[in-house]
């Protein structure tokens, strides 16, 4: 089962009882448990269909419904959502947060590799500006019709032009010129 979470008061609002109903116990719909996780309805739906999470248990009408658990389990793939690992990590790092036998160095070799992962799509990030920043410098940005900016982008070849705008600063920092 998913890892327990402390049990408290809390009130209507929080789990649809009377106030001071135990928290362990409460049973929410599907809206209660998007507001109680920071995770959309719709979301909490897909994360279901493709079982990341536990189905819901359902009400005689055919409601979801929620528990405390179930939140807290939202709540954990929110949070790494945020840090941006994907789905797949995420499947493998709720795998290894329910075992409570597991090897921390599994842990952190999933973090180290999301943060290489990181580290390529923010290279490849500062390219994709520095390029973009080369087209602005040299767009007149006034009434003529000729724009750098369009014109390169009817090239396709944004990566290169990235490229070489990185080997003339590179030149020029270095002293060799352009």
């Amino acid at each position: 089962m998913w890892p327990s979470v402390p049990t408290g008061k809390v009130s209507r609002n929080e789990c649809g009882r009377a106030s001071g109903a135990t928290f362990a116990r409460c049973a929410m719909n599907i809206g209660q448990a998007a507001s109680a996780s920071g995770v959309s309805s719709k979301m909490i739906r897909y994360y279901e269909s493709i079982d990341l999470i536990q189905v819901a248990g359902r009400t005689e009408g055919g409601y979801r419904t929620y528990g405390t658990d179930d939140v807290h389990v939202l709540r954990f793939i929110h949070q790494a959502r945020t840090l941006g690992f994907p789905i797949e990590q995420i499947r493998q790092l709720l795998t290894l947060w329910k075992d409570q036998h597991r090897a921390s160095a599994e842990v952190k070799a999933i973090a180290r590799q999301h943060i290489a992962e990181l580290e390529t799509r923010i290279a490849e990030l500062v390219e994709m500006r520095d390029a973009l920043a080369h087209l602005a410098r040299h767009c007149a940005g006034d009434q003529r019709p000729s724009c750098p900016i369009l014109e390169e982008l009817s090239r396709g070849d944004g990566r290169k032009l990235a490229r070489r705008e990185l080997s003339l600063l590179e030149k020029s920092a270095s002293g060799q010129g352009d």
